[in-house]
């Protein structure tokens, strides 16, 4: 579908930068594609500490042994085991992260419990240890890319090469089975840098506090000896787009800068007009710098945690008019297109067994009484005569009010 649209609007010539920058893929989904990519090559590696779990959460007698164990050995820990999910790759790193913690009640149950036979090795332990903490960078960055207000897309590219740097330092562990890991990892995530690195570099340098010293310090680390290609082609880019903006805005601007001087002279005769001759002619011996020339050579301003990136381009729009166009269009574009949970998982959205056997009234019910009570907590408009409610029922049914007195 992106192919086809991307297609048909070349043939009209509506995209900017020759429709470069058109697509930008959802940076939850990516990440999510690339952590996939290596739980392929360690989930045996794991499956001791996954076995473990099972068994212990079993039954309720196991789990009363499991907490008597933990009395003894005096843990800390009072987090409940979790049990991981093949399409939630987070639960892996969850499932990894308590687990580890308890690893001294473990211990105690494979002397005192001789049903229990799948206690890990050492080599395992280390391998879960070592593989929870390469998934934590991940998780977090995840949860900051998912985050209820958006992070604008200025600051993806930051996490982005943390990223990569992070793989590229990996790959080089002498844990055999991290470097497997990771170098699937890497594989997957080369596929979407090289389609996504250009528009988050450009988006970056619309953040006063970076500009294209971001850019400088980060590509070197990445690309080593084609630095320099890359960074070029950023800034190219850049300064592409300010062309075209600048092209789109021009005619707009000179009706309006035309209607402007026409009220001028109406009102004000001829007074001012040896002085437009004036700048006109002094202006034209002086080579004039672009808006995204003064703008990079500005000083960066201070990296305090406070700065609010949207209110400055806000506020320097009659500074820089164009570039606060690109700025209000670059930095809204989202990070993460998913909520947080939808990041974690491959699944569909599934209705439970217990709720599919609702009948449909029912469901329409509970459905519309949630859009009536989330309306009204945010004070929305919330009679029922006003608000859409989602249906279930066929086009012939008629809604009732029976469902709602099954609530």
């Amino acid at each position: 579908m992106i192919k086809t649209l991307l297609d048909e609007k070349l043939n009209k010539k509506d995209l900017l930068l020759s429709g470069r920058v058109f697509h930008v893929s959802c940076a939850a989904h990516i990440l999510n594609l690339i952590v996939q990519e290596g739980l392929k090559v360690i989930g045996d590696s794991i499956s001791k500490v996954r076995d473990s779990v099972l068994y212990l959460i079993g039954s309720a007698g196991k789990i009363d042994r499991f907490e008597e164990a933990t009395r003894l050995v005096h843990c800390s820990c009072y987090k409940k085991l979790e049990y991981d999910c093949p399409t939630r790759w987070n639960s892996t790193y969850l499932m990894l992260r308590t687990t580890i913690k308890y690893k001294e009640v473990f211990n105690k149950l494979s002397l005192t419990d001789t049903n229990y036979k799948s206690y890990p090795t050492e080599e395992q332990w280390s391998n879960a240890e070592d593989v929870s903490d390469k998934l934590k960078l991940f998780y977090h960055i995840t949860e900051q890319f998912s985050e209820t207000q958006y992070p604008t897309s200025s600051q993806y590219f930051t996490k982005v090469c943390e990223i990569k740097l992070e793989l590229e330092a990996w790959v080089k562990e002498l844990n055999p089975l991290i470097s497997d890991m990771t170098s699937a990892m890497l594989l997957k995530f080369k596929k979407y840098w090289d389609g996504v690195h250009i528009l988050i570099g450009v988006a970056s340098i619309f953040d006063p506090r970076y500009k294209m010293r971001l850019v400088k310090f980060f590509i070197p680390l990445i690309y080593g000896e084609e630095a320099s290609t890359k960074i070029q082609e950023v800034r190219s880019n850049c300064y592409d787009l300010f062309q075209d903006y600048k092209s789109k805005l021009s005619a707009p601007h000179d009706s309006l800068a035309s209607s402007s001087s026409e009220v001028t002279s109406f009102t004000q005769g001829d007074r001012l007009s040896s002085f437009d001759r004036f700048v006109a002619s002094t202006g034209a011996t002086v080579e004039k710098r672009s808006e995204l020339d003064m703008y990079l050579e500005e000083d960066l301003l201070p990296r305090t945690p406070s700065f609010d990136n949207l209110s400055w381009w806000k506020t320097n729009g009659l500074k820089f008019p164009t570039l606060q166009k690109m700025a209000r269009d670059l930095l809204a574009i989202p990070v993460s297109s998913v909520a947080s949970e939808s990041a974690f998982t491959t699944s569909g959205r599934l209705i439970s067994p217990h709720r599919s056997r609702l009948h449909p009234t029912t469901l329409e019910a509970l459905m519309c009484a949630r859009t009536w009570l989330w309306n009204d907590l945010n004070g929305l408009t919330s009679t029922a005569d006003q608000v859409s409610c989602p249906t279930l029922l066929d086009e012939e049914d008629e809604p009732n009010s029976s469902g709602l007195s099954q609530l």
